[in-house]
């Protein structure tokens, strides 16, 4: 007997496995069995590939390369302004410094104002999980359960269900940003957006022909490098997973901590990136981790039963997070080893007035730290294990690991025949996340098998780095004036 996607047929001798019972019909027939929800149908209604490629007449290909700015469109420095509101006003300062540093920083932390600009650029409506800040910068290696290496996308703050195209066309004009402060020439930063959306587009492509549960799966750290030909980013990844290796709590908690009285340890201020806080402070967000527990697989309790919380601290975040709450929390088990974890702020999402604009739903209201959380693993092949959410006094955290062995490529810092070959590996990582919330034939067929769209997708990339150039230059000029407070870090 066999199981063909919910419907059972039985051979007519009986086969291995088959039950005959007093009056039942065992010919070869095949079994009826009821719809159940949440399982596909069988056998399939309607081809999702031709879908896809039905979508090209009410939106070709070659669409994607429009750049249309609205005419209402807040200025650089109003975005960034009101992208601050809410965040701790004295880091704002700090925040606008790392954005004022160059083009390719200031893309960092305008996820917000781009999706203002992409919800005005054609779409094919086939929503997808997205990264919504799918950066070149927010790919990289971490850890996972059983001490190996991972390379995926790493930063999910944005994440909502949205179009497809905003995260391919944001990594490709981070790279085209990357490219020029590389130094690389103009063909170059092309060729990478062009790269970036044909390894996207072919991904998707072999995804689409896979068996579900290979393509789940696809594209394993050892075959990355191969099947995006990106063997000159090779000494790179090797280099970057050498120090990530060492990059773990204990290391963390040696440089940022010191002994206590009570023969445990305590962080030390380092401003301004980390600093002690308040007992009342530190008691709350202690406290905040036994809702935390709550959101942990139960498998998951008996490892953090055997650590004791030591101390709390504050600690600054990256250029898109900078003003946010975000805390480490020393945790030390009964030989003294350190486990830090990270108690960071979960707003709501960048992209959500914009994707009203484009005419997609808003997420269900929630907690913001379990949206993060839950969105982080419908993209990820391998998530962080302590994944969870928590709230501190009335605001919604997310919780993880703090250096589970993460490192990362600064894609500016790249030579020129390297960027091609990370724009395709992050182009293929791009598609795969997607493909787990959105049927891969489906935007396989849409894609297709020439390159109009990567073509597109570069054009779109070129001009939108060009705004980005000029929008950081009206910051830096508003920072000269006096008009908004910058800081830098020594």
């Amino acid at each position: 007997m066999t199981e063909v996607g919910g419907t059972l047929e039985t051979d007519g001798a009986g086969g291995t496995g088959a039950r005959k019972e007093a009056g039942a019909d065992t010919g070869s027939r095949t079994r009826r069995l009821p719809r159940v929800p949440g399982f596909a149908e069988w056998p399939a209604a309607g081809s999702p590939k031709e879908e896809g490629k039905a979508l090209r007449g009410r939106v070709p290909r070659s669409a994607h390369a429009t750049l249309d700015l609205d005419a209402a469109r807040p200025d650089a420095v109003s975005a960034v302004e009101e992208s601050s509101r809410g965040r701790l006003p004295e880091l704002a300062p700090l925040r606008v410094g790392r954005m004022a540093a160059t083009p390719f920083a200031f893309l960092r932390g305008s996820a917000g104002l781009m999706a203002y600009d992409l919800a005005r650029t054609p779409m094919t409506r086939i929503g997808a999980q997205i990264c919504g800040d799918a950066h070149a910068a927010n790919f990289g290696l971490y850890g996972d359960a059983r001490g190996g290496l991972v390379i995926d996308l790493n930063d999910f703050d944005e994440t909502v269900r949205g179009p497809w195209e905003w995260d391919l066309k944001r990594l490709a004009t981070s790279l085209v940003l990357a490219g020029r402060e590389a130094g690389a020439d103009e063909d170059t930063c092309r060729a990478a957006a062009h790269g970036t959306a044909g390894a996207y587009r072919r991904t998707m492509r072999l995804l689409s022909k896979l068996p579900v549960l290979d393509a789940w799966n696809a594209i394993a750290d050892e075959e990355l490098v191969s099947h995006t030909d990106a063997h000159d980013l090779l000494g790179t990844l090797e280099r970057v997973s050498e120090k990530a290796r060492s990059n773990t709590s204990g290391r963390f908690a040696a440089r940022s901590t010191e002994a206590d009285e009570d023969g445990g340890r305590r962080f030390v201020d380092a401003p301004p990136v980390l600093r002690r806080i308040p007992d009342d402070e530190a008691a709350a967000v202690a406290a905040s981790l036994e809702q935390y527990l709550g959101t942990l697989p139960p498998d998951r309790l008996p490892l953090l039963a055997r650590h004791a919380v030591h101390d709390v601290a504050f600690r600054v975040v990256g250029t898109g997070s900078v003003g946010t709450r975000s805390y480490v929390v020393l945790l030390l088990d009964h030989r003294g080893e350190p486990l830090v974890l990270q108690v960071k702020e979960a707003r709501p999402s960048a992209l959500v007035p914009h994707l009203l604009t484009a005419g997609f739903e808003a997420p269900e209201a929630g907690h913001e730290g379990r949206r993060v959380v839950h969105g982080q693993k419908r993209m990820q092949v391998v998530s962080d294990s302590l994944l969870g959410w928590t709230t501190v006094d009335g605001r919604p955290y997310q919780v993880r690991q703090f250096r589970n062995r993460k490192g990362s490529v600064d894609p500016a810092a790249l030579a020129a025949d390297q960027i091609d070959d990370y724009a395709r590996m992050t182009g293929a990582l791009l598609a795969r996340a997607h493909s787990h919330s959105a049927d891969p034939r489906l935007i396989a067929g849409y894609c297709g098998k020439n390159d109009e769209l990567d073509g597109a997708v570069a054009a779109f990339a070129v001009a939108y780095a060009d705004r980005t150039e000029a929008d950081h230059a009206d910051l830096v000029t508003a920072v000269r004036s006096g008009r908004i407070a910058a800081e830098t870090e020594a």
